[in-house]
């Protein structure tokens, strides 16, 4: 095996770690789903923040921001200071970054087991 493959492999195993709690399984799906790059509150989709978040999770602002910066040291999430605010959202890289690691996973021929 490669060291590049071996590093590819180190990255994803730190993101399907931060994945496993389920705050942050939450957290990311929220944000992939609801926040876009550069978006503001005025916009369709609104940024998330640590209080929107607590608020939706129903958890301490502190315990959310511990998780943020653990989606953000996974490589996961990015978030950018606004003021008071802690804006975040999910880079469409991450997703297609993801995607793609399970895609490859797939046999050519898998139609043939029924998967």
């Amino acid at each position: 095996m490669s060291k590049l493959q071996t590093e590819e492999q180190a990255r994803l195993a730190e993101q399907f770690q931060a994945l496993g709690n389920p705050h942050r399984l939450a957290i990311f799906e929220y944000l992939a789903r609801n926040c876009c790059v550069g978006s503001t509150t005025t916009d369709d989709r609104m940024v998330a923040t640590v209080g929107k978040l607590a608020s939706m999770l129903t958890i301490a602002p502190s315990t959310v921001s511990h998780h943020l910066k653990e989606l953000r040291t996974a490589g996961l999430i990015a978030m950018v200071r606004n003021g008071q605010e802690r804006e975040c959202w999910v880079e469409p890289e991450v997703l297609r970054s993801l995607g793609s690691y399970f895609e490859v996973l797939l046999p050519e021929d898998c139609g043939e087991c029924g998967i």
